[in-house]
């Protein structure tokens, strides 16, 4: 790996969004594939950062900035990707979002960044999102794994209701629910009738792989 690739991984490691945006001109300048930068780099430092916070090593702000430096350097990536139509092996396509009503939406977008740095492709819908609109998302994408966050005992009960939109919609057989949140939990999840239940966005990304067998 190049020392450009190195200090690219660095840079999302020690959560420094301006470095990495200029690392990664710095990766293009070089000649650099940007697909190789995104598995070499950017990939590979998340999961550092993933696997520390897992084992209580950082914090969640460590692992916040983190997600910006990666986002930073994607938003650099992104158009050289397009321009070579590259695309990456995916794993699997998500739609995420925070249910109607709520609009905490850290810890989604910190799970959707872990997924896209995982290898899925990610549809992040964002926060208050209606059920009808989960619905349709998983439509337009054909996705298959559905994201459903809850910071609100208030709002939890909308989590559910995206499960019962989508079975209207016949598409619950086609994907697999994963909801989240602090109120939440493993009886809340199978209750309302979702695949699984996750307490961060590391163990979100091992359960997604666990369940699709991926």
């Amino acid at each position: 790996m190049s020392e450009t690739l190195k200090q690219l991984q660095q840079a999302v490691i020690l959560g420094e969004p301006d470095q990495a945006r200029e690392l990664a001109t710095q990766v293009l300048e070089a000649g650099i594939v940007p697909l190789t930068a995104i598995e070499e780099a950017l990939n590979p430092g998340m999961q550092v950062m993933g696997d520390r916070f897992e084992c209580g090593e950082c914090f969640l702000p460590d692992l916040i900035m983190a997600a910006e430096a990666m986002k930073g350097a994607m938003a650099v990536f992104e158009p050289a990707l397009m321009a070579r139509e590259e695309q990456r092996h995916v794993l699997g396509t998500v739609v995420i979002g925070t249910v109607e009503g709520d609009i905490h939406g850290i810890g989604k977008s910190l799970v959707a960044t872990m997924l896209s740095a995982a290898g899925f492709q990610v549809h992040d819908l964002g926060v208050d999102v209606p059920a009808g609109e989960f619905v349709e998302r998983v439509q337009e994408t054909g996705a298959n794994v559905v994201g459903l966050s809850a910071l609100l005992t208030t709002t939890m009960r909308s989590q559910e209701v995206v499960i019962e939109a989508l079975k209207e919609a016949g598409l619950r057989e086609q994907v697999l629910v994963i909801i989240g949140g602090a109120p939440t939990g493993p009886e809340w999840a199978q209750s309302i009738g979702a695949d699984a239940h996750a307490e961060n966005a590391s163990e979100t990304v091992v359960v997604v792989k666990q369940l699709l067998g991926v």
